[in-house]
């Protein structure tokens, strides 16, 4: 099975000129969502893996389930003002501007072997935010993983000393 075959395209998604890789046909899918799911475990089969850290919003798909399949926990990492108990927080680029991420004070605990899971690697900035994140609090980054890489836009090079995956390439 080829999980490409799952991924929609939605032309000029969320604005004009933005070419929007839509995974809900994946999702859909019983047999696409359980062999994703599967290679991700592969991935990292025979690491130690505390806690699996996963942004908002579509990392939260896959993310717990992988940490379930693992035996890891589960770390939401979210924007300002949605996680109930006290953060630390990360501010990064934009295009125009900065954001900021956020994640429980206690989530990763020092020495903690981390996963860092999410949807897509585009330019980087948000992955290399929670990377900066997760080593704030004491953890350890074993790897990054994403379901897709839009290589042309060179995301890794902002994450560069870390290993990265990922399960489909555009």
């Amino acid at each position: 099975m080829n999980l490409k075959d799952y991924i929609r395209d939605v032309q000029d998604f969320p604005k004009p000129g933005i070419g929007f890789k839509d995974i809900t046909p994946l999702l859909l899918n019983p047999q696409a969502l359980k062999q994703g799911v599967e290679q991700f475990v592969k991935l990292v089969e025979g690491k130690k893996i505390d806690k699996v850290v996963s942004m908002e919003s579509r990392g939260f798909f896959f993310g717990p389930l992988i940490a379930n399949a693992i035996g890891a926990g589960f770390v939401p990492v979210r924007k300002p003002n949605k996680l109930p108990y006290e953060t630390i927080s990360q501010e990064y680029a934009l295009e125009y501007g900065t954001d900021v991420l956020e994640m429980h004070v206690d989530a990763i605990q020092k020495g903690d072997k981390v996963l860092i899971h999410d949807d897509v690697l585009a330019t980087g900035g948000t992955a290399e935010a929670v990377v900066k994140m997760v080593e704030k609090a004491g953890g350890e980054v074993v790897q990054l993983d994403f379901l897709i890489d839009l290589t042309f836009l060179n995301g890794k090079d902002k994450l560069e000393g870390y290993q990265i995956n990922s399960l489909i390439e555009y």
